[in-house]
């Protein structure tokens, strides 16, 4: 019952989810965004809170609980329209946002918990990730024979390997955010970032 699973079987489902992770969708679209317009400070707990929806959906799935999401819908609705309507404050926020400095913008970003729950509420109403974890896990990986070890193994991939993915997201924005150094540039900046973030917030909605 406790044997872990084949090597084999975690590369595939690693393989399998480092590229639905990498895949651009409206959780890229609003990290991205949201280190264009308030840079990396307060970022890791974002990335944290995306890490935190993944494991808690991938443990609603892996328990056989998809009927429990499924009668928790209004719940779940809730959510996505929250996360959705938060992102577009934040999207109006960054294009209304007067060009300053970056080390003003990333003050703005409020506190590690503040950011914590942010990223998770955002990645938990992220159809993307709804339906990776509700119809492509159960077709990459047998449920039914997951044992208590099978079940951390995969939890610590999804950490590893998401968390990874979205460092190297956020450390490329940031590299190509330092080389934006005049007024208008960093004004074309904060808009992109706004735009990016509307898109996100529309994408969770629309779906």
């Amino acid at each position: 019952m406790f044997f872990a699973m084949l090597l084999s079987n975690l590369i595939l489902f690693a393989a399998v989810y480092a590229v639905a992770v990498a895949t651009p969708g409206p959780g890229v679209a609003a990290i991205v965004g949201r280190v264009l317009a308030s840079g990396t400070q307060g970022v890791g707990w974002v990335i944290a809170g995306f890490v935190l929806a993944d494991l808690i959906w991938f443990c609603v799935t892996a328990a056989g609980f998809a009927f429990v999401a499924q009668s928790f819908a209004p719940f779940f609705l809730v959510v996505k329209y929250g996360g959705a309507l938060y992102l577009a404050y934040l999207a109006w926020k960054a294009w209304t946002t007067p060009v300053g400095t970056y080390e003003d913008a990333a003050k703005a970003g409020g506190n590690g918990l503040h950011q914590l729950v942010w990223g998770t509420v955002v990645s938990l109403g992220n159809p993307k990730v709804i339906m990776f974890f509700l119809a492509i896990l159960p077709t990459a990986v047998a449920l039914d024979d997951l044992t208590l070890v099978g079940v951390a193994e995969l939890c610590a991939i999804i950490t590893v390997v998401q968390g990874a993915i979205l460092v190297i997201y956020v450390a490329a924005t940031s590299r190509a955010r330092r080389f934006v150094t005049s007024a208008r540039a960093q004004r074309l900046v904060h808009r992109s970032a706004g735009a990016m973030m509307a898109g996100a917030a529309f994408a969770i909605a629309a779906r």
